[in-house]
């Protein structure tokens, strides 16, 4: 948390340099404002490029394993999972179906089954309660 907020602290006092050089430059007639506008832009853009890498790469894959004991608990069969799987996948039923080789009213049909085996009411909160129970 420390570093985090002296790496803040220290872009904003570089923003707040930047500006000032900038504004002096100006005044002072060697750079006009065009010119100005586009090296902020740059610094901006290489400073972004900067923070989302290191972003990207304190970033843990966290892997829960799967609770198949919960699966079989709950009832689900072995394609309904294909279909929740799917479901947090983001695909729609037309896509479903052409994934897995199904008619959309099959897919239709696992859906609602799926909701009344995790008692959800829409398939965002279906995938919410299978990530609790770390089954997806």
């Amino acid at each position: 948390m420390k570093k985090t907020i002296l790496v803040f602290t220290l872009l904003i006092l570089a923003i707040i340099l930047l500006f000032q050089i900038s504004k002096y430059a100006i005044i002072s007639g060697n750079l006009n404002f065009e010119t100005t506008l586009a090296i902020i832009a740059v610094v901006f853009f290489f400073i972004g490029v900067y923070l989302n890498k290191k972003s990207l790469n304190n970033r843990k894959a966290v892997e829960t394993e799967i609770d198949h004991q919960k699966i079989e608990d709950l009832e689900i069969s072995h394609r309904e999972y294909e279909v929740l799987q799917a479901i947090s996948e983001g695909l729609s039923n037309k896509e479903i179906a052409e994934k897995l080789f199904l008619s959309e009213s099959t897919i239709k049909t696992h859906v609602s089954n799926l909701l009344v085996k995790l008692n959800a009411k829409r398939r965002t909160q279906a995938i919410q309660i299978a990530k609790e129970h770390q089954i997806i």
